[in-house]
């Protein structure tokens, strides 16, 4: 959002073409050429992290697409271990890779991803072929994500609607950037709120009876990152009443 001087295509250590959607209140469109990438930047009169996935995801013409984030830095390689990846496995519609310091699937080899493998994934992690995101009619939901006031899980959902449509998932344990510790643009610790969108966001992606359990399981797994006054059992509680608010429509 608003970017301004700084060049972020610089400090991500990007090699490769990129693509680079800016909410900032108005249309325009520039590109230029540096060091044999290109790079082509749209300003748009928009806001929401999902609608700008997406309208990166339509103007983009590459064959194989990786989502970044503004704090992320590649390593030197990672177009080349990117592109080996899915000619090694080219049944792969989709493509999971490691962050160096966020860790999340541990993995000592390429395997295909189940259901719940898709929980411990980031957007930073996330590749694709573009085409069968295309072809499919697959995109990001844009009632979720920052800028939504639904909170996040979009990239669960994502992934979950991947695998209805057929699409092979693979986790592939190559290191393709690290992550800084930025403050995040929509998580703004363990409130109340957190909890109430949680709920929403679990049952919209897994229907009732999922959701409900994985209530129970992340109330308790995760209690002590929680909020000094929120308790495993009030966290419960909070989710269970997004499940009931089901604010993003019946599951």
């Amino acid at each position: 959002m608003n970017l301004r001087g700084e060049d972020i295509v610089e400090k991500s250590c990007i090699k490769s073409d990129t693509l680079i959607v800016d909410q900032c209140g108005h249309d325009g469109y520039r590109e230029y050429e540096k060091d044999g990438r290109k790079i082509r930047i749209y300003s748009v009169n928009d806001t929401g992290l999902t609608k700008s996935r997406n309208y990166a995801i339509k103007k983009s013409t590459a064959d194989i697409c990786l989502l970044c984030d503004d704090d992320e830095v590649f390593v030197d390689n990672y177009e080349e271990g990117i592109l080996t990846a899915y000619k090694d496995i080219p049944e792969a519609d989709v493509m999971i890779f490691d962050i160096g310091n966020q860790k999340t699937i541990h993995r000592d080899k390429p395997t295909k991803l189940g259901y719940f493998d898709l929980m411990h994934v980031a957007s930073w992690q996330i590749s694709f072929r573009r085409k069968s995101l295309i072809e499919n009619d697959v995109y990001f939901d844009e009632r979720m994500g920052a800028g939504s006031g639904n909170g996040a899980e979009e990239e669960l959902k994502f992934l979950t609607d991947c695998r209805k449509k057929g699409l092979a998932i693979y986790f592939v344990p190559f290191v393709i950037a690290d992550v800084a510790q930025t403050k995040s643009t929509w998580f703004k610790g363990y409130d109340e709120q957190f909890f109430i969108n949680r709920g929403n966001t679990t049952r919209y992606i897994m229907g009732y009876v999922p959701a409900l359990l994985y209530a129970v399981y992340y109330s308790v797994r995760k209690r002590h990152q929680f909020n000094r006054d929120i308790s495993w059992f009030k966290a419960f509680r909070l989710i269970l009443k997004g499940m009931h608010e089901n604010r993003l429509g019946k599951n």
